[in-house]
């Protein structure tokens, strides 16, 4: 690789014609022309089905379809799928018999009707009671930033909604007035925002991506008085959106199906929070004087918040008197969803009720902690009532942590910060790719099993392998037309090479493997495969990253996504790759193959 100098220019011709860039003003270095040919590999699968003539025709079409993508189709579905590359490739694409060309062909399976996951829209069963899904959470979803001084706003409640999060939490304080209520993180430097922005936001925006019901999760630091003003503002903001049921509590939780298009309040009773508030005060203490989360095999290493000084006791600010205040009635009604007060004892808190159903919250630090000591008595809670997880009070910079453990033990709730980036919300993300984005995900059976009460679903377990999953990695392409050609390197084109790996249950969970690095193209071709052995696929996602290697300076990032495994279609597709906000980008494609093999 040749870089030493800052001054260069590139020049281009011709698309056949060589790229030269030229170094200082006497040193000129040339690259090989981008090729679109189809990699050689693509090319012998298209031979061993095309006819005589080179054409793959409706017949030759049909029987690839059935034999390599597992996708048995008529002769009209694929006579469609011709006539659709027909339209999307020049004329001269094609043979004068109806067919593909391999130039067709190599276009159809790099489009996005050959993806390896499509959001087909929802697929699950959506009639189970909401405790057998897992929801699509985020916390203090009115942050800008930081934990400590950003802004609040509804604009991060509004984002979050448009990406398909189902559970918005806000903190609910009085103004300086006590007039009104502010939303805010208390104890903190950040500035607040009305509640009824945020509320009339969440009305307009809650059912944009999906129709199934929104959770709003109040944190509430208020007197019965503002509890009175907060139930008006409900009422006349959601009206009959709004879920509330006739009895003191619920004996199961209605289905998402059931909740279509309705706004469930969760809280604590106020006083409830009050009385706990000391209890939680230590753990977040032992959390900052102890509390580190372990590296998950070394992979999501976002770097550890050091404790600070600003985290305090927010329910403090809060005279003592108001311990003894009566809940406003008219607000109580409201909560469709009863969180429970964590006691001493967590045993305690995860018997079930066979009457009633709850919510119950735990740090993931204390979840650490619970999965160590009560793995199993989770799962089971987690069978009826939803446990909701948050991260720890030190992760000031809304840092997040490994979502996997909290979802093989069962918890719906798994609230992450969704200001900022990092591979822990790409996970979040690729799991809720399935069941078509809604935000509602059904949980594995083996989660939900309950016909033995000595026969509970154990993550640490050792278990067998279940499936095995083949991923070959062909190529790439779209850098070039969504990248300045300067971004990967001054000096030459990019050196690409693509991480793939599987997040999953512990057992599962294995460091990401490379292909090599394909030196100065901006059409890498590796042609790798790699096999991974599943012991719970029903929890697994495939993490694929592509980075540019660069022999001076860290890595640059090139793309990722994350796909749950249990929804791949086999066979060779395109994988679209997103930026670090997991936003999609235009162009910027693999072309991959997996295969699933049944283990016995």
């Amino acid at each position: 690789m040749f870089r030493f100098c800052t001054c260069f220019r590139r020049r281009r011709r011709r698309r056949s014609a060589w790229h030269e860039y030229r170094v200082c003003c006497f040193f000129r270095r040339r690259f090989r022309p981008v090729s679109t040919d189809p990699p050689e590999a693509i090319r012998k699968e298209f031979e061993e089905y095309a006819d005589a003539g080179g054409v793959m025709g409706v017949q030759e079409l049909a029987e690839f379809l059935a034999e390599v993508q597992g996708e048995p189709i008529d002769s009209g579905t694929a006579q469609a799928i011709i006539d659709d590359a027909r339209e999307a490739k020049p004329l001269k694409v094609f043979q004068k018999k109806k067919g593909l060309s391999l130039d067709a062909f190599y276009g159809f399976l790099f489009s996005d009707d050959n993806a390896a996951h499509r959001p087909d829209g929802v697929s699950q069963d959506m009639t189970a009671p909401l405790a057998h899904y897992f929801i699509y959470t985020g916390h203090n979803s009115y942050l800008t930033g930081n934990q400590i001084s950003s802004l609040c706003s509804d604009e991060p409640v509004i984002k979050a909604l448009k990406n398909g999060v189902r559970v918005i939490e806000l903190d609910l304080w009085p103004n300086k007035t006590h007039t009104d209520i502010d939303v805010l993180h208390g104890g903190t430097l950040t500035q607040p925002v009305k509640l009824i922005k945020c509320l009339t936001s969440i009305k307009k925006f809650a059912f944009v991506a999906s129709e199934y019901p929104v959770i709003i999760t109040f944190e509430d630091h208020l007197t019965a008085e503002l509890q009175a003003v907060v139930a008006r503002m409900l009422t006349e903001t959601f009206g009959a959106m709004l879920f509330t049921s006739d009895s003191k509590s619920l004996e199961n939780f209605p289905s998402p199906e059931a909740l279509k298009r309705r706004i469930i309040i969760s809280t604590k009773p106020p006083k409830e929070y009050l009385e706990s508030s000391s209890k939680v005060s230590k753990e977040e203490d032992e959390e900052q004087k102890g509390g580190q989360v372990k590296p998950w095999s070394g992979e999501l290493s976002d770097h550890e918040d050091k404790p600070t000084d600003i985290q305090q006791q927010v329910s403090d600010q809060l005279d003592r008197e108001e311990e003894d205040q009566i809940v406003a009635p008219e607000y109580k009604s409201l909560i469709g969803i009863a969180a429970k007060k964590l006691k001493s004892d967590l045993g305690a808190a995860l018997k079930i009720d066979p009457h009633s159903v709850s919510r119950l919250s735990l740090s993931e630090l204390a979840l650490e902690k619970a999965t160590d000591s009560h793995a199993t008595e989770l799962v089971r809670f987690t069978q009826k009532n939803l446990l909701r997880i948050y991260p720890k009070g030190t992760r000031v910079t809304s840092s997040n942590y490994k979502p996997l453990l909290a979802w093989a033990h069962g918890a719906q709730m798994v609230a992450l910060n969704m200001q900022g980036h990092g591979k822990a919300l790409w996970l979040m993300q690729g799991m809720f790719r399935a069941n078509g984005g809604c935000g509602y995900v059904k949980k594995p059976d083996r989660l939900l099993k309950n016909d033995d009460p000595n026969d509970v679903f154990d993550p640490k377990a050792e278990l067998k392998v279940k499936k095995i999953l083949k991923v070959r990695v062909y190529n790439g392409d779209g850098w070039r037309f969504d990248f300045d050609k300067h971004h990967f390197d001054p000096y030459s084109p990019p050196d690409f090479y693509t991480r793939v790996g599987i997040a999953g249950v512990e057992a599962d969970t294995v460091k990401m493997e490379e292909t090599h690095a394909i030196e100065d193209d901006w059409t890498p071709v590796w042609d790798e495969e790699f096999e991974f052995r599943l012991r719970v696929p029903e929890l697994a996602l495939l993490r694929i990253e592509v980075y540019e290697h660069d022999l001076s300076d860290p890595d640059d990032f090139a793309g990722q996504t994350c796909l749950p495994v249990w929804e791949l279609r086999t066979g060779i597709r395109s994988v679209k790759l997103c930026d670090h906000e997991g936003e999609t980008l235009p162009s910027v494609k693999l072309l991959m193959r997996f295969d699933v093999i049944d283990v016995a």
